[in-house]
């Protein structure tokens, strides 16, 4: 199953009113599950979030947010994680890292590497220019969507 296939089924899924989802196509097994939240209304009229309940659907609004917020907080353009997966900063523990805040790159160029169920994922740079931040430690988890490098 192709990866934008699976992102298709998933916004499908976070914009409906479906609490679960199972789908199996061949060796692929997809499963989702949305926690709804409750809302309870007090004499006073103040809206509380029922405590023991989570919200999938609160948190991808707070994300979506986020993204507004990320491309206001950096000036330049911003490299984003198109996986999920632990980052590396070089190709091996002893190796000197692809790319320094201060280095110039091209677009193409590898800025780091993304393994995802055992698989090395280069990143490259989207834009030519000059690394103004590295937003994203080496070995830490990086999520989908997530700013890794700004590009000046």
């Amino acid at each position: 199953m192709e990866l934008d296939n699976i992102l298709k089924i998933i916004d499908a899924v976070s914009e409906s009113s479906l609490t679960n989802f199972s789908l199996e196509d061949g060796s692929v097994k997809l499963s989702l599950g949305v926690e709804r939240t409750n809302v309870v209304v007090d004499s006073n009229a103040a809206i509380q979030l029922a405590p023991s309940v989570s919200s999938n659907a609160a948190q991808l609004d707070s994300d979506a947010q986020a993204g507004t917020a990320d491309k206001a907080a950096f000036s330049g353009n911003v490299v984003k994680s198109p996986l999920v997966g632990i980052f590396y900063s070089s190709s091996a523990p002893d190796a000197k890292p692809y790319v320094s805040v201060g280095d110039t790159v091209k677009k193409g160029q590898v800025l780091g590497i993304i393994e995802a169920m055992k698989l090395m994922n280069e990143i490259e740079s989207e834009y030519d220019g000059v690394v103004k931040e590295i937003l994203i430690d080496n070995e830490q988890m990086a999520e989908y969507g997530q700013p890794l490098f700004v590009i000046e």
